[in-house]
């Protein structure tokens, strides 16, 4: 080992922990560089997005022929309505030629770095790191299932209604770190998030409504993944008893009062609870969270708890991927416009 390298290693142990961070994605970069990753990152991302044929984003149409390649991507035109598009057209890579740092910036939001921190190690502002977060969750969260099996535990947890970094606040105070509500127990400055989880970990996780939740609340979340064959147990709360009676769903109601949480040694709602505590300690890092991206946290939390929240190479291409293959035409402007409805 020359003497100049390992006077560059005693200064690398020096630095902060950020600084260190910045070595070691530049690091990467040098060896894996963007023609390599960023290009197998397009490619497959191509081949995910169109599996079924090429077909235009503008009118789905699959009359599509090639129409060159400037900047080195790849266009197409349709033949139906005259359009152009290239592979990343309505997707969260849309006009950026920034393929590394997305990579570098979805492996800092697995390792729950600040906006600030990431944006260090990224390179860019983190206000741009802010917005390209709730694109890739906005895409992310079009991920679905088509039904529940089995056992289904549903119940619901509760956040106090936030709108955190919004001025000009005019119907109370503002609150500092989240601040508490003015009512006891359940009230309408809360917001309800209904988790309804089977036992092979098929899972929703969306806000429902304001306050308590109601059964058609309950219908509207989960109804088309419910079926007869399923098993639902919840809490106590009756809007569960009347749903499940409604629809002919076989119900166990588990009532904390009596000190029974589980029964016939099968039916408990752990499963849901648990999630809910591991869901609280993951957005409380947060310092609050305006309640209008709400579900955007919660998808990307069930997204990383599903995977323990391990930052590997195949975890960081599972999330890009998954994200670029769904549609999304948000904007700067409509993602920071956006409001909050029930």
């Amino acid at each position: 080992m020359s003497k100049a390298f390992s006077n560059l290693l005693k200064h690398i142990d020096t630095l902060p922990h950020t600084k260190k961070e910045q070595v070691y994605q530049w690091v990467k970069r040098y060896v894996q560089p963007s023609s390599s990753v960023g290009g197998h990152l397009i490619n497959e991302m191509r081949e995910t997005r169109f599996k079924e044929g090429i077909e235009c984003p503008h009118c789905a149409s699959e009359h599509i022929v090639r129409f060159g390649t400037p900047n080195g991507r790849q266009r197409y035109c349709c033949r139906c309505c005259s359009k152009t598009f290239t592979d990343t057209t309505n997707t969260v890579l849309y006009r950026t030629r920034k393929g590394n740092e997305w990579i570098t910036f979805v492996d800092c939001m697995f390792k729950g770095y600040s906006l600030r921190k990431s944006a260090e190690i990224v390179g860019v502002t983190w206000v741009t790191l802010f917005y390209w977060r709730h694109k890739l969750l906005n895409a992310l969260k079009q991920m679905d299932f088509e039904q529940f099996e089995g056992i289904v535990e549903v119940d619901e947890t509760y956040f106090l209604y936030s709108e955190k970094g919004k001025r000009g606040i005019s119907d109370r105070k503002p609150r500092k770190r989240g601040g508490k509500s003015k009512h006891r127990g359940i009230s309408h400055e809360q917001v309800c998030v209904l988790v309804a989880r089977d036992r092979t970990k098929s899972t929703v996780s969306k806000v429902v409504c304001m306050g308590r939740v109601v059964k058609t609340k309950v219908d509207r979340m989960i109804g088309s993944k419910l079926t007869s064959d399923n098993v639902l147990v919840t809490d106590a709360w009756r809007a569960y008893k009347t749903y499940a009676k409604e629809k002919g769903i076989e119900h166990y109601r588990i009532k904390s009062n009596d000190g029974k949480h589980v029964i016939k040694g099968l039916y408990h709602i752990q499963n849901v609870n648990g999630l809910h505590s591991r869901m609280k300690r993951w957005i409380d890092r947060f310092k609050g969270v305006a309640t209008k991206y709400l579900d955007n946290y919660l998808t990307w939390f069930l997204f990383v708890d599903s995977r323990s929240n391990e930052s590997t190479r195949h975890n960081i291409k599972e999330f890009l991927l998954t994200s670029f293959v769904f549609e999304m035409t948000d904007t700067y402007d409509s993602l920071r416009l956006s409001r909050f409805t029930t």
